[in-house]
C-alpha cells in the first residue's frame, strides 16, 4: 500500500508534470522549484504514513460504515415494526367497523321488533277500548230498554189504576180488600 501511494505521488507530482524530461540535470538542482515541491510532497506523504493517518482514516471510514449499517438495520427493524403496528391497527379498524355494523344491524332489528310489538300493543289496546265502548253501549242500551220498560209499566199501572178506579164500586173494593187480606194471611202462615 505504501509503495502504491509513493508511486502515485511521483506520477501525480507537479514536478513531473512541469518538466518534459524528468531526468535532466537542471531538474536535480535546488533552484528548481519543481524538485522542492516534489520533495515536500514526498515528505508530507511520509509524515502521514509515519503517524498512521491512512489507517486512522480507514478506521474512521470503517467505523462510519458500521454505524451507517447499524442505522440501516435499525431503520429496517423500525419499518417492520411500523408495518406490524399498521397491520394491527388495520385489523382493529376492520373489527371495530364489523362490530359497529353488527350493532347497527342489531339496533335495526330491535327497532323493527319494537315497532311490531308497539303495533300489537296498539291493536290490543284498541281492541280493549272497542270492547269497553261496546260494553258501555250495551249497558246504556240495556239501561235505556229498562227505563222504557219501567216507564211503560208505570204508564200501564197508572192507566190500569184509572180504569179500575172508574169500574170499582165501594162494595167491590171492600170485597177485593178482604180477599187480599185472606191471601196475605194464608201466605204468612
Amino acid at each position: 500500500m505504501k509503495k502504491l501511494i509513493l508511486l502515485a505521488g511521483l506520477v501525480a507530482s507537479p514536478a513531473m508534470a512541469a518538466s518534459s524530461n524528468p531526468f535532466s540535470t537542471h531538474f536535480y538542482s535546488l533552484s528548481n522549484t519543481n524538485l522542492i515541491v516534489l520533495i515536500s510532497f514526498l515528505l508530507f506523504v511520509a509524515i502521514l504514513m509515519k503517524f498512521g493517518v491512512p489507517g486512522k482514516i480507514t478506521a474512521m471510514l470503517d467505523a462510519r460504515a458500521v454505524q451507517i449499517r447499524s442505522d440501516l438495520d435499525e431503520a429496517r427493524a423500525l419499518r417492520e415494526e411500523a408495518k406490524a403496528i399498521l397491520a394491527s391497527y388495520e385489523r382493529k379498524k376492520k373489527e371495530v367497523q364489523e362490530q359497529s355494523e353488527r350493532i347497527v344491524a342489531s339496533a335495526k332489528d330491535e327497532a323493527t321488533a319494537a315497532a311490531e310489538q308497539a303495533k300489537l300493543d296498539l291493536a290490543a289496546s284498541i281492541a280493549r277500548r272497542v270492547a269497553a265502548a261496546e260494553e258501555r253501549i250495551a249497558s246504556a242500551e240495556a239501561g235505556a230498554v229498562r227505563a222504557v220498560r219501567e216507564q211503560a209499566v208505570a204508564i200501564a199501572i197508572a192507566a190500569a189504576g184509572e180504569v179500575l178506579a172508574k169500574q170499582v164500586t165501594p162494595e167491590t173494593a171492600s170485597a177485593s180488600i178482604d180477599d187480599a187480606i185472606k191471601v196475605v194471611g194464608a201466605k204468612m202462615h
